[in-house]
């Protein structure tokens, strides 16, 4: 009997933390936002002064269409710097930045690899205006979607703002497809988010943030673009989804790449969120607090829990051979994941395999996320994710 017992209650931990962290919480935020009162909006005086800062290593292949969408796009060419912040890039990706020098973009060369975050640090120095727009050269912006994000400023509790990220299909990623649906639900929660108050970490694909909030030493090895949430709020600012501010993120050419990428981005994460632990906090940081936890570290503790529903399952087989059952599905499902992982790039995986093998995978990448964190084995070296080109679309919502 107390074997059961104890197997039961390690099988309801991970399965309440999941319940909660996907489902729970966003219901309580579509509650809570209904009864939060609607910001007027602001209408924008005049255009800031920006930075659009690209942080690469080795983009030769990408760069130069990177650079004509970001000087196509519909903001005030005398009200925007496009600054390349080439991480000791060895092809031909500074060549290709200098060549852009008379429309307006500089180089700025870190000679020896240290990673995005410090080259996003390097750029400190380099800045100019009142606001700092971070992407990189993997994404594509739609012409209006640099002015839209931008707008979202004219509020001034807004201290960070977020494009929406909107993950499109490309040749060769049939076999990640899972990716996109994981996407939509994250952007779906932070609009939710948004309307509640604020947001606890921005897209690193596409996101702006006061140009007073950019911590120029802020640690290498940790993440920007979720800190950067953290830093508005400790300043007494929101951070937001701007809804429009549309960013298509093509999915990576396979689930073995997303797999690693979730590894690394995790990783920096849970370190990021012990080095700004006391914004979990309720007494001092209140809903905000609340959103942290819910959003980020029940999710993430999922990950780390779920292997204790495997050793309950194992002491409920003892007594009721049925939980037999359920361990053979669990088993089936992680070698479907590990068989989807090792697929074939340029082969199609089908959609009944895709979706459930992203979801292991994903919680299998978040686990191994963990014990990096914990050992201190997280790389502050960048390891840019390598993406298929966009199919153009001039709708991807």
């Amino acid at each position: 009997m107390i074997l059961t017992a104890v197997g039961l209650a390690l099988i309801a931990a991970p399965t309440a933390m999941l319940g909660y962290a996907y489902v729970g919480y966003p219901a309580l935020l579509g509650l809570l936002s209904r009864k939060s009162s609607q910001r007027p909006s602001v209408p924008l005086v005049e255009w800031p002064q920006i930075t659009i800062t690209v942080p690469v290593h080795n983009e030769e292949r990408n760069l130069r269409e990177v650079l004509d969408a970001l000087l196509g796009q519909e903001y005030p060419a005398d009200k925007r710097h496009i600054l390349v912040i080439s991480d000791a890039s060895t092809d031909r990706t500074d060549e290709i930045a200098r060549s852009y020098a008379d429309r307006g973009v500089a180089l700025l060369r870190i000679p020896q690899r240290r990673g995005k975050t410090a080259a996003e640090n390097a750029a400190d120095a380099a800045a100019r205006g009142d606001i700092i727009v971070n992407t990189d050269a993997t994404v594509r912006l739609l012409p209006t979607s640099l002015a839209t994000l931008v707008r979202a400023f004219s509020d001034p509790t807004v201290g960070v703002a977020s494009g929406r990220d909107v993950s499109v299909g490309a040749t060769g990623t049939e076999a990640n497809r899972g990716e996109s649906g994981y996407v939509g639900y994250e952007m779906w929660v932070r609009r939710l988010e948004t309307r509640f108050n604020s947001i606890v970490g921005a897209s690193g694909c596409f996101y702006a943030t006061r140009r007073h909030l950019y911590d120029g030493a802020f640690p290498e090895g940790l993440s920007r673009d979720f800190a950067s949430a953290l830093i508005a709020r400790r300043h007494g600012y929101r951070a937001v989804s701007v809804e429009n501010a549309l960013c298509q993120v093509p999915r990576t050419t396979s689930l073995r790449s997303e797999f690693r990428r979730k590894i690394r981005t995790m990783a920096r994460g849970l370190q990021t969120l012990w080095y700004m632990r006391a914004l979990m906090n309720p007494a001092v940081y209140g809903s905000f607090a609340f959103c942290l936890v819910s959003h980020k570290l029940c999710r993430w503790l999922v990950s780390l829990l779920l292997p204790l529903a495997v050793v309950g399952l194992g002491m409920l087989a003892v007594a009721y051979p049925i939980a037999w059952f359920a361990i053979a599905a669990l088993a089936l499902a992680g070698g479907t994941a590990a068989i989807a992982i090792r697929w074939p790039e340029r082969m199609t995986l089908p959609s009944l395999v895709a979706l459930p093998a992203f979801g292991v995978a994903s919680f299998a990448a978040g686990f191994i996320a963990w014990v990096h964190a914990l050992t201190g084995r997280a790389s502050a070296v960048w390891e840019p994710t390598r993406r298929a080109a966009p199919a153009p679309t001039n709708h991807p919502a």
